[in-house]
């Protein structure tokens, strides 16, 4: 139920009540009070917001990722980082910082390879080596693949036992590096259900990043991580 309506409902409660009584003027104790604020207040809280997910790809950054979950969890949120399996090496601890903070880590192959390019036998290798690298870690093999570019290998799945998640918001942070384009792009798509993907290697995409969590967060939406919206 929208806010409008419990608002609207409320209202219309008390005017019902106000004609049961004629004339007469209807009082409100202040415990009545207090009770309907915590009806509404109860029917706010089970309103079912429009969700969207935020993932980064090609991390971890040493420098730029740390940033981007200082951000996130000032504000309370989860995202999804599809990791590179070149970039974990070194950052070990910084792979573990994601997942004690509650993102979901995914696996975007070791060398960021095109798969529908290269053997099955070779994207396999790619998949599984940085599964490995991120179960080291983590104690658990990641469920979801970010196919680089998008291209995935037909039935690749059934190989690799592996989810691939896709976007529908392309933010084109990587190319633009404009804090401003970026959210002009997403403020122009979202829409409930959105998985919006970015990449955690910039500054300008961090900072666009934390602005759109604060921007889509003010009108309505839930952040969550991409097993929310996406089941195998």
């Amino acid at each position: 139920m929208k806010k409008g309506k419990i608002i609207f409902a409320v209202m219309l409660a008390a005017a019902l009540a106000a004609s049961a009584f004629g004339k007469k003027e209807v009082r409100m104790t202040a415990a009545q009070v207090i009770a309907g604020k915590g009806m509404i207040r109860l029917m706010e809280e089970n309103i079912e917001h429009p969700k969207v997910a935020l993932t980064f790809d090609d991390g971890p950054s040493a420098k730029y990722t740390p940033q981007l979950l200082d951000g996130l969890k000032e504000r309370g949120i989860h995202a999804t980082f599809f990791l590179m399996g070149k970039n974990i090496v070194g950052n070990e601890q910084l792979v573990k910082r994601i997942q004690d903070e509650g993102h979901l880590i995914g696996n975007h192959t070791y060398n960021h390879v095109q798969l529908n390019k290269i053997s099955e036998a070779k994207a396999k290798e790619e998949i599984e080596k940085t599964s490995n690298e991120i179960y080291e870690i983590t104690g658990t093999y990641p469920v979801y693949l970010r196919p680089p570019f998008g291209a995935w290998r037909k039935d690749l799945e059934l190989t690799v036992t592996m989810f691939p998640v896709f976007w529908d918001i392309d933010t084109l942070d990587w190319k633009s590096k404009n804090v401003c384009s970026v959210l002009n792009i997403v403020e122009s798509n979202v829409e409930d259900g959105a998985i919006i993907l970015m990449h955690d290697g910039y500054q300008t995409s961090v900072e666009a990043a934390l602005q759109i969590v604060d921007l889509l967060s003010g009108q309505g939406y839930d952040f969550v991580t991409v097993d929310t919206l996406v089941v195998p």
